[in-house]
């Protein structure tokens, strides 16, 4: 078996090198091998020196975040980062690639840094709800100071080598041939220089304390960016072996919360959604150039999407109006992001040239992927598909963007079953990450590949469902909806309803949503298709639109927006429209808390996601969560609604779900896999 650590000797020089592709994760074995070569380089009389580098594409970016939550394999990272930082030799680290989380604190623990000008530094923790707790907290602040170190963990984001440089984060750049720089160097280095030792960064305590008590008031919201700043003030307060004590409860105090419970879960769902099972029966076919029917928010959205990955497209559009429409559309797209420095004049028009607008649908026949992005009017889309069977080149795949249309009736008006899929993408298309592909049974795997490989190209997170009406995302949105609205029609009122979600940490409330994407989409649509699923028994937002109170758009809705305004104040005249229509109803008005509403509609999340389970539509149920988190705002420290229902146990839930069909029985109907894993006491992972 290859060995995951390399120890070279060269005239006093001695290469610690770390190889465990693909990213030089700091598994257990890896931690063995770097202590082991160590402990040799310490023992050796020839060795006046230490390099600590690594082969392949990039020093460690982080540690194996696979072994968190099993019992530690010694040495652990901190005890490690303590004996390199204890050498009585000079270590210096030699950096490139990506030195992320426990790898920069890796580094910081040698004596000195020298990264390559391509590296990328940072430490990501919070984004899993953890903190550095291999000394982290306490090196950094001596290296670069309160402000920079702040800016580091809080943000979770990386910084290129010059500026970790600027803000003495390492002590050297180099262009070609980092290694033999850096052994040069340390064949003329005699001098130790232990970070724990630096006070310079420390000396202002004033100032210290000052920039600690505001990045407090500014972070009261979030577990981990407390402990942080707890951590990086008691790099100030307290000796370092003490701070690194505190580093280490601290850090144990977030790896046992919630929030990194979830934010881990999000983390490995995320890796696991893409893997297709059809990527082990097919490649994906060659896609050199994309069609796009619809140049619409979504088509022309799609568009730039394919464009900023390289790929030319040919967009189809109706008349010259249309045309010149989707145009306006995309290239002000272009100008935003040339005049905010995004990207250059040179960038934009490159892109752009990339770019085929027509009319004619017959220009889409070299196009090797077809996405149609139109109105969800099955008419319109089957007429447009029985046109692409008959001129789309042999193995193009058809992709329909529907959200809520019935892809197989699609492939059957295409006569080509087997190339057909969907590709539903979340507005706007060019920004937000997920892609749900649905897969008919007579799909080929190829044709799947393909549209998973585009998915990919774009930067996506391609997300396989079962292809139904409403796929995954959608089918969810329904039932959450219904059961807001049955809230509404029992008493509460819309701005009830979306505190409660905004305060379980969505961004927005199902009817601030509503308003922003406009009722009138949803109202066109249920006057279009017969079978559309209308609301259970609330006929407002129907009333609503005929009244013309469509959303932001219309100046109103279930809000009033006053002066163009985007935030909305209760709309009285819907409060009085809901009332009477509670009235003819003769519903009962009950009283509800925040907690009544938030278990209603996580309840209903989940219960459709148990449905969608059974049903064969979602693989599994952390794909679920990839997409409520990403197509819908799901707060992302909760994991997602399927993962809330394993913290809350499925047996909690089942209890609450059969207390409400209690109330409402024609609203609530257990799901008989929901109600199986509350009898056996398991969870949705353990499926």
């Amino acid at each position: 078996m290859k060995h995951p650590v390399r120890l070279e000797r060269q005239s006093g020089v001695a290469v610690i090198a770390i190889d465990n592709p693909p990213v030089n994760a700091l598994s257990t074995a890896v931690r063995r091998g770097i202590l082991g070569a160590l402990e040799a380089c310490l023992s050796d009389e020839r060795i006046t020196a230490i390099v600590l580098a690594a082969n392949g594409r990039t020093f460690p970016a982080g540690a194996d975040i696979s072994e968190f939550g099993q019992p530690l394999q010694q040495p652990g990272l901190p005890d490690l980062c303590d004996l390199i930082e204890a050498s009585d030799k000079p270590v210096i680290a030699a950096l490139h690639g990506t030195t992320l989380g426990g790898g920069l604190e890796l580094a910081m623990a040698a004596h000195y840094r020298v990264a390559h000008e391509d590296t990328q530094l940072g430490l990501p923790e919070i984004n899993l709800g953890i903190l550095p707790g291999a000394g982290g907290t306490q090196r950094t602040p001596r290296l670069v100071g309160v402000d920079a170190a702040l800016d580091l963990m809080l943000s979770g984001k990386p910084i290129s080598a010059q500026k970790a440089l600027e803000i003495r984060l390492i002590d050297g750049v180099v262009g070609d041939d980092l290694r033999e720089t850096v052994k040069a160097l340390a064949a003329d280095t005699d001098e130790t220089k232990p970070t724990r030792d630096r006070r310079d960064c420390l000396a202002d305590g004033a100032h210290y304390m000052s920039r600690v008590s505001e990045r407090r008031r500014q972070n009261d919201h979030r577990f981990a960016a407390k402990k942080i700043i707890d951590c990086v003030e008691s790099a100030l307060l307290l000796p370092f072996d003490v701070g690194i004590e505190v580093e280490r409860d601290a850090f144990s105090e977030c790896l046992a919360s919630r929030a990194s419970a979830g934010l881990r879960h999000a983390f490995f769902a995320e890796r696991r959604a893409p893997k297709f099972p059809e990527l082990k029966q097919a490649s994906a076919r060659q896609v050199d150039r994309v069609g796009v029917i619809g140049g619409g928010l979504m088509g022309s959205g799609i568009v730039i999407a394919c464009l900023s990955a390289g790929l030319p497209v040919t967009l189809v559009e109706e008349g010259e109006t249309g045309v010149n429409a989707a145009l306006d559309r995309i290239g002000e797209h272009y100008k935003r992001a040339v005049s905010t420095g995004r990207m250059t004049q040179g960038q934009g028009t490159s892109a752009l040239n990339y770019l085929n607008l027509t009319t004619e649908i017959d220009a889409l026949r070299d196009a090797d992927v077809i996405i149609e992005a139109l109105p969800e009017d099955m008419v319109l889309k089957e007429a447009v598909f029985a046109k692409l069977g008959r001129l789309a080149k042999s193995g193009a795949v058809l992709a329909s963007n529907t959200s809520y249309q019935n892809v197989k009736d699609l492939a059957d008006a295409a006569g080509r079953k087997t190339d057909v899929v969907a590709m539903h993408f979340f507005a706007p298309a060019h920004r937000m990450k997920l892609v749900e592909i649905g897969v008919t049974e007579d799909t080929d795997a190829t044709a799947v590949v393909t549209a998973h490989s585009l998915a990919k190209a774009l930067g996506k997170i391609p997300v396989r469902a079962t292809a139904q009406p409403a796929l995954l995302g959608n089918r969810i949105l329904q039932g959450y909806r219904k059961v807001a609205d049955r809230l509404l029609l029992s008493g509460a009122t819309p701005a009830q309803i979306d505190t409660a979600m905004r305060d379980f940490g969505m961004p927005l409330g199902p009817y601030e949503a509503q308003d922003l994407s406009g009722l009138d989409v949803s109202w066109a649509l249920r006057r279009r298709n017969t079978d559309w699923p209308a609301p259970l028994d609330l006929e407002l937002a129907d009333r609503m639109c005929e009244a013309g109170w469509t959303g932001q758009k219309a100046g109103q809705g279930y809000y009033v927006y006053p002066d163009g305004r985007r935030t909305g104040e209760p709309n009285p005249d819907m409060l009085k429209m809901l009332a009477d229509e509670r009235a003819d109803k003769e519903r009962s008005v009950f009283a509800f808390t925040g907690q009544d509403i938030r278990d209603r509609l996580l309840c209903s999340m989940i219960n459709t996601g148990a449905q969608l389970l059974e049903e064969g539509v979602a693989s599994c149920a952390s794909d679920i969560d990839v997409v409520m988190l990403h197509g819908f705002g799901f707060p992302r420290e909760k994991g997602g609604p399927m993962h809330q229902a394993d913290a809350l146990t499925p047996h909690h839930v089942a209890r609450l779900i059969e207390g409400l069909a209690e109330v409402d029985p024609d609203l609530w109907s257990l799901s008989p896999l929901l109600s199986k894993l509350a009898t056996e006491r398991q969870k949705f992972e353990q499926l």
